[in-house]
């Protein structure tokens, strides 16, 4: 079955854009207070090396490279390979596994707030016929629950102390699973050879900017954030402390 193709080259409305680069701003900003927390040095390093990578990405994708499909590899793999090999560089490294213990679990959990306005922007890229419904709270993607549950899950286990561990393990590999959801129906929905869903209206959106952010960052991001607390958790390296 062959792909609606026909919207793969129109454009989204500049609210939208900005609504969606906010969002990409919130989650560096999260990340940056999260990394401040355990080093300066870590976090002033860390600004000019998301910029770049986010120029990067805005750049390749303006210049409509990541919409040759028939690119071999996908651009998609160069989109979200980067950033999965740093995030197992961190784990598979003991400076890394060391760095990791240090980052505050009450910010990680906050951070996931930023999972509310990436729906919204999935959703309205979904009304400009950019991305499937099934990516979309109305198709059964149920990922923004993690985002509206983030600050409560915080406040009653950092703030009240009502919350155990046991409880903030499970909420983390819980959303982990919502994440892990969206990421394979966006994936299986892209106009790639092995597409399986969206064929009416693929997932062209994410390779176009500056939504290829979704992908190339907020999306890492978000996922690391899970790895280390449900990695914290696990190793009982958690030290509660207050947001």
């Amino acid at each position: 079955m062959q792909p609606n193709l026909s919207h793969l080259y129109e454009t989204t409305p500049l609210w939208l854009d900005a609504f969606f680069g906010a969002t990409t701003l919130l989650t560096g900003y999260f990340l940056y207070s999260m990394v401040r927390q355990v080093s300066k040095r870590a976090s002033n390093r860390l600004i000019p090396g998301v910029l770049i990578w986010l120029t990067s990405l805005a750049l390749l994708a303006y210049n409509q490279t990541f919409l040759h499909l028939d690119a071999r590899p996908p651009g998609l793999v160069l989109v979200i390979g980067p950033p999965l090999l740093f995030i197992i560089s961190l784990f598979i490294t003991p400076h890394g596994r060391l760095w990791i213990e240090k980052l505050p679990l009450s910010a990680l959990t906050v951070l996931h707030v930023v999972r509310v306005p990436v729906e919204l922007s999935l959703y309205g890229l979904y009304l400009y016929h950019q991305v499937p419904q099934l990516m979309t709270f109305e198709g059964g993607n149920f990922d923004i629950l993690s985002g509206l549950t983030a600050p409560v899950v915080a406040y009653f286990t950092f703030q009240r102390h009502q919350l155990s561990n046991r409880w903030l393990l499970a909420w983390n590999m819980l959303a982990l699973g919502l994440v892990l959801n969206i990421v394979i129906h966006a994936i299986l929905s892209a106009p790639l050879p092995f597409q399986q869903f969206g064929f009416d209206q693929p997932n062209v959106g994410i390779l176009k900017s500056p939504y290829v952010w979704l992908p190339g960052f907020i999306v890492p991001t978000v996922f690391f954030a899970h790895l280390v607390a449900i990695y914290r958790l696990i190793k009982k390296t958690v030290h509660n402390k207050p947001i």
